[in-house]
C-alpha cells in the first residue's frame, strides 16, 4: 500500500443488446428493470420522424406509463437541462429512457442524477466549473437507446452542457451516471444525415484514438482511497481491446457510412463501435483534442452546418473534437512513437515507418477529406486573434488534461489551435 504509484484500473461496461430491430425489445427490457413509470427523453426529430412511436408502443404494451419529453437541444445548454429535471420531478417516474443522440440521452442522465439525488445541476458540474458533488447513493434505472453511432453516451459515465454565458462546455462525470442497459439499433440510423453520420463517427474514432493513446494508468499517482480513483484511469489492456476495435471499424465503415444511408452493415458497425469507443475512453478517458473541442464548440455560436437539421447554431461535436486532433496526435507522438504508429495502422490497414510522427495525423486528414468533414477551427468562424481564448478554454478541462500521454502548456495548446486554423 506504500507504493506510490497506481497498481489497479477498473472497467466497467453497460450492458448491450445489440442488433436490428433490437429497439422493439424497449418495452420488456425495462420491464425487466422493474419499471412502472418511465421518463422517455426523446429527440425532437426522431419523433417527427415517426421512429419513436414503435419504441412506444412496445413500452405501453408492457403496461407500463409514459411521460413522453421532447424539449431536447442539439448541444444542449443548462437551461435546457434544467427544464428536462423540473419535467422529470413532475412526472414522479421510477425509471428513465432516452431516444436519440447523446444530447437526449444526457439530458435522460442528468435528469436522473438530480432526482434521484437532488441538489442543482451546477452542484454536480466538474471542478472547477461546477461543485463537483458526488452523488450518495444509486440512481434511477436509465435505459439508453442511441439513434446516431457518435458520443457513446449510452456506454459512458459522463453528460455534456454547454455554458454559453460563460462561453464554455463542461460536464459531469460520475460512475453512477452510466446507463443500466443500453440497446443499440443499427436500424434507427437511417434517417439520419449524412453529415450527422461524419460528425458522430469522427467522434467515435477520435474517442478511440484518444482512449488508445492515453497515458498509461500505472503512470498516476495512487488515489489515498478507492473512492478517490477518477473515472479516466489512463490507457489499460481492458480498455485497449475495446477502443482499438473501434478505431478498425472507423477506418473500415464510416466512410461507407456517410455514403450510403441504407449500408445497414457500416452503420451498424458504427453503433456499435460507439458502445465500443464508449466502454473504452470511460475507462481510460480522452485527452487533448476533448479539451481543446469544448471552447471551439462553447466561445462561439455562429456556425451552421448545412447538412444538420434545425436552425440552431453550433459546432458539432464530431467536427469540434477531430479539427485539433491531427496537431494534438503530432504533439503527443514522441510520448509512445510504436503506439501512435499502430494506432495509425488499425484506422488504414497500412504499415508505416516507426519514426512518422504524421502517419496518424495524415490518416485522419485523409479520412476527414473523404467524408467532407471541416478540416481546421477557422472553418468554425475564428482566427488567430481567438487562440488566447480558445488556450484558456482548453486549460480549464483538467480533468482530461491529466490523461494525456504528455501534458500540454499554454504554449503547447497555442500551437495545436495554430496548427488547426489551417
Amino acid at each position: 500500500m506504500n507504493d506510490e504509484r497506481e497498481r489497479i484500473f477498473t472497467v466497467e461496461a453497460t450492458p448491450v443488446k445489440f442488433g436490428p430491430g433490437a429497439a422493439l425489445e424497449t418495452g420488456w427490457e425495462l420491464r425487466r428493470l422493474g419499471a412502472r413509470r418511465v421518463f422517455f427523453v426523446v429527440d425532437p426529430e426522431v419523433l417527427r420522424l415517426g421512429l419513436a412511436e414503435a419504441v412506444l408502443n412496445s413500452i405501453r404494451d408492457e403496461g407500463i406509463d409514459v411521460t413522453v419529453y421532447s424539449d431536447v437541444e442539439t448541444e444542449p445548454t443548462l437551461a435546457c437541462f434544467e427544464r428536462a429535471v423540473a419535467a422529470a420531478r413532475e412526472a414522479d417516474a421510477d425509471a428513465f429512457a432516452a431516444l436519440g443522440g447523446g444530447s437526449a440521452i444526457d439530458i435522460a442522465k442528468v435528469a436522473n442524477l438530480v432526482v434521484s439525488d437532488g441538489g442543482g445541476i451546477m452542484e454536480y458540474v466538474n471542478a472547477p466549473v461546477g461543485g463537483g458533488r458526488q452523488p450518495a447513493g444509486p440512481l434511477r434505472p436509465l435505459l439508453a437507446i442511441p439513434t446516431t453511432p457518435g458520443s457513446g453516451s449510452e456506454a459512458t459515465t459522463v453528460a455534456i452542457l454547454d455554458l454559453p454565458e460563460l462561453r464554455i462546455k463542461t460536464g459531469i462525470s460520475h460512475r453512477r451516471l452510466r446507463p443500466t442497459q443500453a440497446v443499440v439499433d443499427p436500424e434507427l440510423t437511417r434517417s439520419a444525415p449524412s453529415a450527422v453520420i461524419a460528425s458522430a463517427g469522427l467522434d467515435v474514432v477520435c474517442h478511440a484514438a484518444e482512449s488508445f493513446l492515453s497515458r498509461p494508468y500505472t503512470s498516476r499517482p495512487r488515489p489515498a482511497t478507492p473512492g478517490e480513483r477518477p473515472p479516466y484511469q489512463g490507457s489499460n489492456p481492458v480498455a485497449d481491446l475495446w477502443s482499438a476495435q473501434a478505431i478498425r471499424n472507423g477506418g473500415q465503415y464510416l466512410r461507407r457510412a456517410v455514403q450510403d444511408a441504407n449500408d445497414e452493415e457500416a452503420r451498424g458497425a458504427m453503433m456499435l463501435s460507439a458502445t465500443m469507443a464508449g466502454v473504452g475512453f470511460g475507462s481510460a478517458g480522452v485527452h487533448i483534442p476533448h479539451a481543446c473541442a469544448y471552447p471551439i464548440a462553447g466561445l462561439k455560436h455562429e456556425y451552421r452546418h448545412p447538412g444538420y437539421p434545425g436552425d440552431k447554431n453550433f459546432v458539432p461535436h464530431g467536427f469540434s473534437v477531430i479539427v485539433t486532433a491531427p496537431a494534438a496526435f503530432r504533439f503527443t507522438f514522441d510520448s509512445d512513437p510504436a503506439r501512435h504508429i499502430q494506432a495509425a495502422s488499425m484506422l488504414t490497414g497500412q504499415t508505416y515507418e516507426p519514426d512518422d510522427r504524421d502517419a496518424l495525423p495524415d490518416a485522419l486528414l485523409s479520412l476527414m477529406r473523404d467524408i467532407q468533414a471541416p478540416l481546421s477551427v477557422r472553418t468554425f468562424g475564428y482566427d488567430e486573434s481567438d487562440i488566447p481564448a480558445l488556450v484558456d478554454g482548453a486549460l480549464k478541462q483538467q480533468r482530461l488534461l491529466n490523461v494525456a500521454p504528455r501534458t500540454p502548456t499554454a504554449d503547447d495548446l497555442a500551437r495545436i489551435f495554430t496548427e488547426s486554423m489551417g
